[in-house]
């Protein structure tokens, strides 16, 4: 007979494995991986400054104004006069520098940074940014950035050829921001939170007021329009929001998603969604083939005609056509049937992208096509 702690580990298994069929089936989520709560999100930082210490993989200052004046304004601050000077260095450069501001960060915080290449520069390894000032979009400066840039990229060059891989150009610096000004929002001074949906829905915004009303037991969440989901804080929660946002982020969701067709006419990606069908519908495709080869003949004059040798042009046009039969694509129930249907066809993306607008045309496809 089995132990009870094998048979524990197999009813664990099995429940597992049920909660994942069910889960996989319903395609629920929680309302903190499909919405966002007002107040809470990050804030775009920018700023402008020089990368030094390069191996003469920096900017050509001839052709780089810019760096060359950034360059003499940080020297002079640094007392020294370089006004009269010919300055013609390679190991520096002129960068842009962006960073995300965490929501709530405090004084001292450290964030990343990414710093990319404005001018000629080949090549910020080994490089390290000096200091700079990194402002949001009201001109503040919020944070600042220094230290050692760290690029995923290389490049290698030789006499007569040179190897380029990744982008040596930009690159990161870990923990290189340091927070030095917050930004001012009370959460707990709200009456009111605004649940900002990802993916704008009807369907989804209802239900996430439904979920929320049943966990309060009051009707204080109301759906406003398909992105918006408003939430009136009740009396209990009154001081307390952290606890009130906890408990609804952790509620399950079940999204409802329209029917789309999303196709990359450039690369030939079909993306279709759960909802998609079709009716019962008859396809043909023919692919025409035009083939062209030429087989010039030259032609020699006859002795003692004082002729001149000339090629006469021969060119073999051939036409073929495959004529394919009519396919047949049921009623489709779920989307791997509609898959099915389509993979019978035996024709490509770029085919099938043609075959599903004319299904469209023909009034037999139940979804929205979007192409990019």
């Amino acid at each position: 007979m089995r132990s009870l702690a094998s048979l524990t580990r197999i009813a664990a298994a099995a429940l597992i494995v049920l909660l994942g069929a069910t889960l996989q089936g319903n395609a629920a989520s929680r309302i903190k991986d499909i919405a966002d709560f007002e107040g809470i999100r990050d804030n775009q930082l920018i700023g402008y400054g020089l990368v030094v210490g390069l191996q003469g993989t920096g900017d050509s200052l001839n052709a780089s104004p810019f760096t060359r004046q950034s360059l003499q304004a940080m020297l002079e601050r640094l007392g020294v006069n370089t006004n009269e000077a010919d300055l013609n260095t390679k190991n520096t450069a002129a960068v842009m520098v962006t960073a995300n501001l965490p929501a709530f960060s405090t004084q001292g915080t450290r964030i990343d940074v990414t710093v990319s290449a404005l001018g000629d520069a080949r090549n910020l390894q080994g490089g390290t940014l000096l200091v700079t000032p990194l402002m949001g979009a009201d001109g503040e400066a919020y944070a600042i950035a220094q230290g050692p840039v760290a690029i995923a990229g290389f490049a290698a060059q030789g006499d007569a050829a040179s190897v380029v891989r990744g982008v040596p150009t930009a690159g990161r610096i870990p923990n290189g921001g340091l927070v030095e000004r917050e930004v001012e929002f009370k959460l707990s001074s709200l009456s009111t939170i605004r649940i900002a949906l990802r993916n704008p829905d009807l369907t989804t915004s209802r239900r996430i007021a439904i979920a929320v009303n049943e966990l309060i037991g009051l009707p204080t969440a109301e759906p406003l329009d398909p992105a918006t989901v408003r939430l009136t804080l009740p009396k209990q929660f009154d001081g307390n929001i952290v606890d009130l946002i906890t408990d609804i982020e952790q509620l399950i969701v079940e999204p409802d998603l329209p029917a789309k067709i999303v196709i990359d006419e450039s690369s030939g990606i079909i993306v279709m969604g759960q909802q998609v069908k079709v009716s019962t519908v008859a396809v043909a495709q023919g692919n025409l083939t035009v083939t062209i080869s030429e087989s010039p003949e030259v032609v020699q004059p006859l002795p003692f005609s004082q002729g001149e040798t000339a090629t006469v042009p021969r060119s073999n046009v051939q036409v073929t056509e495959d004529n394919r039969q009519l396919a047949l694509v049921n009623e489709t129930i779920t989307l791997q049937q509609l898959v099915d249907g389509l993979n019978a066809l035996g024709i490509g993306p770029r085919d099938l992208i043609s075959i599903l607008q004319a299904i469209k045309a023909a009034g037999a496809l139940q979804a929205e096509i979007e192409v990019l």
